[in-house]
Parts: C-alpha cells; structure tokens; sequence
C-alpha cells in the first residue's frame, strides 16, 4: 500500500461497498464546479461532503478529487466516475420520489420545475388552466428557486433560468426573448415629457446582485446612470411595487409592466438588449411523456409573454392595460 501527503490511501482491489450519497456528492462537485457550492447544493457542510468523498475514495481505491490551495477539482478518474454515476444517482432519486408519492397516496409521480419566484407566479402559475387543458393528469411542483438546482439529482425534473447552463448531461432550449423597457407612473413624471428626462437625475430602481451581475446591472452601468439609483433588489415584483408607487424608474419585463394600471413606458435611445429564458432538462428526461407535455406548455407560456410585449413607443404604451 502506498500513501501520498494528504491524500486518501491507494489499496490493492477488494471488494466495494458504495453508498449511493457519496455517488451523489461527487457528481454534485463535476456540476457546482467546487466543494464548496456542492455542499450548498446539497444542503449539507463542506466538511460533511468532503469526509464522504474520502470514504468513496478508500472505497474505490482511485483518487477522485485534487485538493489544492487553489481549490478542488475532479481528477481524470473522478470525472469518469462522475459520469458513470450521474444515471445511477438521478434514477435513485426518482426511486425516491415513487416512494414519497407512495407515502402520500398516490401513484402520479408529480413533475417538478425549478424557477425564479417571479418566473413561477407571473408566468407558469396563471397558465396551469392551460396545462391540464393540454391533457396533464398528474400533479406538477412549481418550485421558486434563485439558485442553480441539481437536475441529475431530486431537486427538480426541469428548470426555467435566465442563463444557458453547461453540461453534456443536460438539455438547453432557448424560449422567446423578454423585452425590457424603462417605466414610471403619471405621478412620478408629473407632467414632464417622457422623452425629455435627464435618467442621471432621476431615481433609479435596480437589481441588486442576488442573481450575480445582470444585463439589466451592465445595462445601468454603461448608461452612466449609477449615482442615480436609490434602491436595489433582487425581487422583480418588489421593483414593480416601487415603481408603481411613484419611488422611481426601473427598467422592467414589458409584459408584466404593462397589467399594472399606470405605468408609462419611457424611451431611451439606447434600449438595452431583451433578456433569454432557457428551458433545462436532463436528457435522459426530456423524451418521457410528461415530461414532454411539460415542456411544450412552457414554450406556450413564453410564447404568450413574448405576444404580450410588442416594441412601441411612449406614446402608445402609456394607457393602464388588463
């Protein structure tokens, strides 16, 4: 047996006991990139994760992980095992999920999205009429989620992120861009032109950085506009609430500005770039049936966000809608 400073030891072949958490906590490291953010993932501590990688590594006599000061990545042999997990892990999680749905009474396995909270109550919730239209007979779980979720674990079945991930494993469609325009109330603009305004000295209404840095962030700041802003968040709703109120400009969703009665669309001569949603699944999901129907009613949700927000002027765009 040969040992090397503070690595697990390289043994002779024996028989292997695996325990299918271990399995899990490293393919969560190939996705989140380091301990650290697998063991936020996985809702346990780093010093948990890291002691249960070990043990996979006695377990099969390889080294899966180099620790270093600059932080820990997946070996050669970690990755591979890694991938040859990934089926294993998400296939005892759905194992898990039937025996949940057991425990409950049930024999439909519900379908489960992840989502920002604004994703989930503004656009996928108002059209859950809609997807049982489409002939859904099993539940589904609309999850309000900021961070990035496991789709190879039970964190969800799909997501809608603001981003493209990366992942050979997993399944990326673009759905339809999301404008984003500048809005006020008559109130805040009291009487002035809506094409006339000096943003730098006006208040502005920002993402804060919850999310990281934002186009709508990058936006403000080549714009010259942040000594303007006087309040930050990571909540949409809560910026349209501000707005509403006569606290400032933010620059906003089209579809969902306009169904607040009163808000004003403004002009900027430089618009700033519409954000893109993408619909994520794991690939060995995406062809099940449910799965399926899932997906075609989110592009169909989307796609009625997108018919909601044609471009158009102040002047058009001025009157209260829905």
């Amino acid at each position: 047996m040969r040992y090397i400073a503070n690595q697990p030891p390289i043994c002779a072949k024996h028989s292997v006991m695996l325990d299918p958490r271990d399995l899990d906590d490293l393919v969560a490291i190939r996705s989140a990139g380091s301990l650290s953010a697998a063991a936020k993932r996985r809702g346990v501590a780093v010093s948990t994760i890291s002691r249960r990688i070990e043990a996979l590594e006695i377990a099969l006599t390889l080294r899966l992980i180099d620790r270093r000061a600059s932080g820990t990545r997946l070996t050669r042999h970690g990755d591979e095992i890694a991938t040859l997990a990934e089926p294993l892990t998400e296939q005892l999680a759905r194992v898990e999920r039937a025996a949940d749905a057991l425990r409950a009474g049930s024999t439909r396995l519900p379908v489960r999205i992840s989502a920002t909270e604004f994703v989930v109550s503004e656009v996928l919730a108002p059209a859950l009429a809609r997807l049982h239209d489409m002939g859904a007979d099993f539940p589904v779980h609309l999850q309000s989620q900021g961070d990035i979720v496991s789709l190879a674990g039970r964190d969800a079945d799909l997501a809608v992120r603001m981003s493209r991930p990366d992942g050979a494993s997993l399944f990326a469609r673009k759905l339809p861009e999301i404008r984003l325009a500048l809005f006020a109330t008559q109130a805040y603009l009291a009487g002035r032109d809506p094409g006339a305004l000096d943003l730098g000295q006006e208040r502005l209404i920002v993402y804060d950085d919850s999310y990281g840095r934002t186009p709508e962030q990058a936006w403000v700041s080549a714009s010259g506009l942040l000594d303007a802003v006087a309040m930050r968040t990571g909540s949409t709703r809560a910026q349209l609430q501000a707005v509403a109120a006569g606290g400032g400009i933010a620059l906003l969703p089209v579809a969902f500005a306009r169904r607040v009665p009163g808000l004003v669309e403004l002009p900027h001569p430089v618009a700033p770039a519409p954000r893109t949603p993408w619909l994520i699944v794991h690939r060995d999901l995406r062809r099940q049936p449910a799965i399926r129907l899932v997906q075609r009613w989110i592009v169909e949700a989307f796609r009625g966000l997108a018919a909601d927000a044609p471009s158009c002027q102040a002047a058009a765009c001025t009157r209260p809608t829905r």
